[in-house]
């Protein structure tokens, strides 16, 4: 595992737009197509540590905000140096998890570039307008390994704050920590 934390964008930055196509469906999915009171984009992806020690809270948080919330997962990893990170093997990891939200699949990575998304899992909540109000860890948990572990429960509990205070109309509270994951796998230049 690579460690790596997220960047910490400003809070209040717009979310940039996308367009990228969901992996279960293939249809489109949009910026404004998925937005609901507000938008959370998580950058996951199928072969990481750190997403696979979440993964399951990560799809109970999409049953639990389903209707409520839009949220949307996006993979931008290089699929050709990381072959089980593709379209298929994101597919049967969305179907094996019952991911009630699209996985959408960057192949460009241009729209990881544009949310300065650094790790998986990297977390991005925007208020109804659209604008930065949470980017950080899920919880305080992180997977067992003798640098890393804590016996802390996977509860997800700073994000499902933080989208509460959203769907509530209240401001997340700004003291936020880094999300710690496997960096996003660029593709050479």
């Amino acid at each position: 595992m690579s460690r790596t934390e997220s960047a910490m964008v400003e809070l209040g930055t717009e979310a940039p737009a996308f367009e990228l196509p969901d992996v279960v469906t293939g249809k489109a999915v949009g910026r404004d197509d998925a937005a609901k009171n507000g938008l959370l984009v998580m950058f996951i992806c199928v072969h990481c540590p750190y997403v696979q020690y979440v993964e399951q809270q990560l799809a109970q948080i999409g049953r639990d905000y389903e209707g409520r919330l839009g949220i949307v997962a996006i993979s931008s990893n290089d699929t050709i140096a990381y072959p089980d990170d593709g379209p298929e093997e994101m597919k049967a990891q969305a179907q094996r998890l019952g991911f009630r939200f699209p996985y959408l699949f960057d192949e460009s990575q241009e729209v990881a570039h544009a949310y300065n998304a650094a790790c998986t899992p990297d977390l991005f909540l925007f208020d109804a307008s659209m604008k930065l109000v949470y980017r950080g860890q899920l919880d305080d948990s992180r997977p067992r390994r003798r640098d890393l572990g804590n016996d802390i429960p996977v509860t997800g509990k700073d994000l499902r704050r933080a989208i509460d205070d959203v769907l509530a109309g209240r401001q997340p509270d700004t003291n936020q920590r880094n999300s710690i994951g496997c960096n996003i796998k660029w593709r050479e230049a």
